[in-house]
């Protein structure tokens, strides 16, 4: 069992990060949360989840340990697999998942993709008790970055929506969309809001 993966970040995309671990690169699955707080740095520890199944070997990596506890909750929720959990944690912060699930917004659960009101409806009943113990403050501050070039932002939000299964055209009128909107938003902020419209 892989309880955390340490070295040098050596790639990132808002959906891989790739850490090189004394000559060995490891592809790692990450969150917008993650993506967000390890940007910029060069050197980065993520706590590991594996999924080992008969098809793959996957690797889902957490900048926090609180992070990987919620997407190990997530995961053991009937009908929720390591991509959707993962999505949920790209559309809300910890905290805000927190906060919808001890308050029982199944509405604003029901946004992110592939969530339907029953499964959004099970995830609370099954983890609002639970979550508790994780012991995230509901106002975590917003990880923040400074703005980059708009065609990079676009063309990274588009292949990260992409990556997490979107077909590319309407991601990319969505994306152009809300930059237009926000032209000022980063990337994890357009691709959040693209991951409720689409």
């Amino acid at each position: 069992m892989i309880e955390y993966i340490k070295g040098e970040l050596v790639e990132e995309t808002p959906a891989l990060a790739v850490v090189d671990c004394n000559g060995l690169g490891y592809a790692i699955n990450i969150s917008l949360n993650t993506y967000s707080a390890v940007q910029g740095k060069r050197n980065v520890k993520l706590y590991i989840y594996e999924a080992i199944r008969e098809d793959a070997y996957v690797l889902y990596g957490f900048a926090t340990k609180e992070e990987r506890e919620l997407f190990l909750m997530l995961i053991s929720v009937s009908g929720i697999g390591g991509n959707t959990a993962r999505m949920i944690l790209s559309a809300l912060s910890p905290a805000e998942l927190c906060n919808v699930i001890s308050n029982g917004n199944d509405k604003l659960l029901k946004t992110v993709k592939g969530i339907g009101l029953k499964t959004a409806q099970r995830i609370i009943v099954e983890l609002k008790d639970k979550i508790s113990s994780i012991g995230i403050s509901p106002s975590a501050p917003a990880n923040t970055i400074s703005t980059v070039v708009h065609s990079e932002i676009y063309e990274e939000a588009v292949a990260a929506l992409t990556m997490l299964g979107f077909a590319q055209a309407p991601s990319q009128k969505v994306v152009s969309a809300i930059l237009k909107e926000e032209p000022e938003a980063p990337v994890e902020k357009v691709i959040k809001i693209a991951l409720k419209r689409l």
